[in-house]
């Protein structure tokens, strides 16, 4: 049985010096030897630092023997191993008979690492031997046997140097080594035994896999997730065989956070294994590079090459589409350009026309009157009437066409417009063509002139009819479309948005692409001569475009053609049509001034009113117009020309005539509008206008209904006389963040309005009529005026024409379904209008009032 030793009575007993460092090089403990040859007591050195108890030259701190000695202490806690020294000068306290003196004395030392239960040096233990005596030797036998001391003490002392100077050349190299593997680029690691242990890794490989505490680990252990990815099967392979293993690209899934996903790492690596003298394999060291960076760029490169070829084709097909696309859009500008071109001759040929017509049409009316007993007469008089009429149509279909016709429009529902048309059409077509319409459910409104497209509708029933001969089926369909950007990119006449779809489709004969490409030109036409003017096509697309709709044709040969129609969706209820006053033709006792600068055609309108029983004043211009006006002579309505020479044009004539005269009423009448009245296309709100040429009975019954629109007026102010003269408003009165003039025939659209405004704190004053505003806004300051477009004399957009100039700080809120009825000459006046379709809520309302004011801070 072996017998148990006292380990700590050892260390006591030892006639040799030991002593104890922890990592921070403070003493632990000491051996009663150690104590002995530096005069100290264990007390006194227990923790306090080895360079701390002894200095060796106080006065030099980093002293070559403290250097030595501390270098010896670094090499043991970095490296784990024994280091020897073999002869160290250092001064130390010494116990003599005279007292404790401090003496420089030769030493030569060992330290040896104590590691802990996990492989790390946890202390350092000193063993020391003081070779002092050598000195004394030789200072003894100096005198008998200088020249052998000499060479003995010589020796002695080389040699020592010499073991000194190569433990510091192998700690520099050592150190220099373990520099370059710790900055390395590449990941290093070496691994010992089968089981792959970690003995060495740096800086590179811990941010591979993850900072990580692996040191001391099998490979397995550090590393689990690895297992199966074919690396450690490697690493046995090498052990195995000692032959090196290279590996290129190899992908990597690692977890480089605790808990965190798996990520992916490309590595370019070698195994080497790590050979003994006596030929065996004891470790892998392992070396190699992260190329993760470099894989995916060449990754992302082929892609963008991939990316690259696949444009590169797409462009190739581009450009040859392009070059046909530019061809077709060349051919479709120079077609735009004639048409165009066709467009603005015949709308000055219109012009001169229908005066000419009108002329004509006059004087035989006249001519019907004086031969009334005269049959013969009366038959070749309607001849002529009947003639002058087909030149009406004409010039009304060249107006179409030059999109110079002056449009109504009114929100209206297509296919209830479809159906009540379902008589006539039969009637037009005959037996032999079978009528079928589809309307589509939900179907939106839209906002055209009604007549207009009911002639248009009429006239591709006509022309179907005749492609059929007479026999086949018209199929007339009315549905929702909606033409994307893609659409609007193709045809870059359209706009993106929502339409309304007409379709008027027949099993005729269809046309040819050249046919197709002409059947909009004015006067084009492949029926015999006589049976057609070319025109019905063209009326059709000028009234479409006019509209601001698009139409396009479908047509193949021996099957058939198709006519779609799109007409631009309105959020606007739909009204229904009035009816067309009837009844023998009444004159009048009111006066009337006649405007009109042709003297035929002038002297042929008076001696129509005259004889109707109106009192008639003429005038061949504006501004003589106006003078009759300012003379004070009483006048009902004012019957006006729009094309007018001078320097007053028709509508400011009108402007300043309903400025003096309030109740007075106004009719224009032209062959050709232009700009003055006709805006987008379509008369301004509240413009009444009598096309020329005219018949006597439609002048009759046009000017009736208007006085007695114009006698209603006067007596609904009479019976109601607060209405027509409101009550003075003063700037107290209109508390709130905004004073608004609210301007609204309607008397229950006014109130509710007047209320909505009033609830969200507004001061509101509240007139039903564009002269009851004028009158207000004179009386006290406004910041928004807030009116309705249809108004009894003067129209809300004239009103907020006029305010502006007044009161160019003044908001503007038009309460409409159509941005087009707003629109002003060189659309300046009214830039910063705001549009509020009908019918409208609080929140709508509340967004328009914000719209006014961001649209009043915004430089004009």
């Amino acid at each position: 049985m072996q017998a148990s030793f006292d380990f700590q009575k050892l260390f006591e007993l030892s006639p040799n010096p030991y002593m104890l460092l922890d990592r921070e090089l403070r003493y632990v403990t000491a051996n009663t030897a150690y104590l002995r040859v530096t005069a100290s007591r264990l007390e006194d050195l227990v923790g306090r630092n080895v360079f701390e108890a002894f200095p060796n030259d106080p006065e030099d701190p980093a002293n070559s023997s403290v250097r030595m000695l501390r270098d010896s202490f670094l090499r043991v806690l970095t490296e784990g191993v024994l280091d020897t020294l073999a002869l160290i000068p250092y001064r130390v306290p010494r116990r003599t008979d005279a007292g404790v003196v401090v003496e420089d004395r030769f030493w030569s030392a060992t330290h040896t690492p104590v590691l802990d239960e996990r492989g790390q040096v946890a202390f350092i233990l000193q063993h020391t031997v003081d070779v002092t005596e050598l000195q004394q030797l030789k200072q003894a036998v100096r005198e008998v046997e200088q020249a052998t001391q000499a060479q003995l003490e010589g020796g002695v002392f080389l040699r020592a140097k010499a073991v000194q100077e190569v433990n510091r050349t192998l700690s520099d190299e050592r150190k220099h080594l373990r520099r370059l593997f710790e900055q390395a680029p590449g990941f290093m690691c070496s691994l010992k035994g089968p089981e792959h242990v970690f003995e060495l890794i740096n800086r590179a490989y811990l941010q591979l896999i993850g900072h990580r505490d692996i040191l001391g680990k099998p490979v397995r252990e550090a590393l689990p997730e690895v297992e199966g990815q074919g690396f450690f099967e490697l690493l046995d392979q090498v052990l195995r065989s000692g032959e090196p293993f290279i590996g290129r690209g190899m992908r990597l899934m690692v977890q480089r956070v605790p808990g965190g996903p798996l990520e992916e790492a490309f590595l370019d690596f070698v195994y080497q294994p790590v050979m003994e003298a006596d030929g065996s394999i004891s470790g892998i060291f392992v070396q190699g590079s992260d190329i993760t960076a470099q894989k995916r760029a060449e990754q992302e490169l082929a892609r963008h090459r991939d990316h690259l070829e696949e444009l590169v084709r797409e462009r190739t097909r581009a450009l040859e589409e392009s070059e046909a696309e530019r061809r077709q859009t060349e051919a479709a500008l120079r077609q735009a350009q004639k048409m165009e071109a066709v467009g603005k001759l015949t709308g000055g040929v219109a012009h001169d026309f229908n005066n000419l017509l009108q002329v004509v049409s006059g004087n035989l009316q006249l001519l019907q009157r004086d031969l009334a007993g005269d049959a013969k007469a009366q038959r070749r008089l309607e001849v002529a009437l009947g003639a002058v009429e087909r030149g009406a149509r004409l010039a009304s279909q060249l107006l179409a066409f030059a999109r110079r016709q002056p449009l109504a429009p009114t929100p209206l529902n297509l296919g209830r417009l479809v159906r009540d048309m379902d008589d006539l059409l039969r009637r037009a077509l005959g037996e032999d063509v079978e009528v079928e319409t589809v309307i589509a459910g939900g179907l939106w409104n839209t906002s055209v002139d009604r007549n207009q497209l009911e002639n248009v509708i009429l006239n591709l029933a006509i022309n179907a009819r005749d492609a059929m001969e007479g026999r086949g089926k018209l199929t007339i369909e009315a549905g929702n479309a909606m033409l994307d950007d893609h659409y609007a990119l193709l045809h870059p006449e359209v706009t993106a948005g929502q339409y309304v779809l007409l379709a008027v489709s027949d099993t005729g004969s269809g046309m040819t692409p050249e046919v197709m490409e002409r059947a909009f030109e004015p006067f084009f036409t492949t029926k015999p001569e006589g049976r057609g003017t070319g025109l019905g096509l063209s009326m059709v697309y000028g009234f479409v475009k006019q509209s601001g709709g698009h139409v396009k044709i479908y047509s193949e040969l021996g099957h058939g053609t198709s006519l779609k129609l799109y007409l631009p969706r309105t959020f606007q209820a739909a009204v229904q049509p009035t009816d067309t006053p009837g009844g023998p033709v009444e004159g009048g006792t009111e006066t009337i001034l006649v405007v009109e600068d042709d003297p035929a055609v002038r002297g042929t309108v008076v001696e129509v009113l005259t004889e109707l029983g109106y009192r008639v004043l003429k005038a061949s211009d504006g501004q003589s117009a106006l003078a009759v006006i300012q003379s004070g002579l009483p006048v009902d309505l004012l019957f006006t020309d729009v094309v007018m020479p001078g320097p007053v044009r028709s509508p400011e004539l009108a402007r300043q005539a309903q400025a003096l005269l309030p109740d007075l009423e106004v009719l224009f009448t032209s062959g050709y509008t232009e700009n003055a009245i006709v805006h987008g296309g379509r008369l301004d709100p509240g413009v009444s206008l009598l096309s020329k040429p005219y018949r006597r009975e439609d002048l009759a019954r046009k000017i009736r209904a208007m006085l007695r629109q114009r006698e209603q007026r006067i007596a609904a102010k009479a019976v109601k006389p607060s209405a027509a003269t409101p009550p003075r408003v003063t700037e107290a009165e209109l508390n709130g963040p905004l004073r608004i003039l609210l301007v609204e025939d309607d008397p229950d659209i006014r109130e509710s309005a007047s209320e909505l405004l009033t609830d969200m704190g507004h001061g509101v004053r509240a007139v039903e009529s564009g002269e009851a505003a004028r009158t207000a806004l004179g009386e006290a300051p406004f910041d928004v005026l807030f009116t309705d477009v249809t108004l009894p004399g003067i129209s809300g957009v004239m009103l907020a024409r006029e305010a502006v100039k007044q009161y160019p700080s003044l908001r503007i809120i038009i309460a409409s379904g159509d941005s087009r009825a707003v629109s002003t000459e060189g659309g300046r006046e009214l830039e910063r209008v705001v549009l509020l379709p009908k019918p409208y809520d609080l929140n709508q309302i509340e967004r328009a009032l914000s719209q006014a004011s961001a649209a009043r801070t915004r430089p004009a």
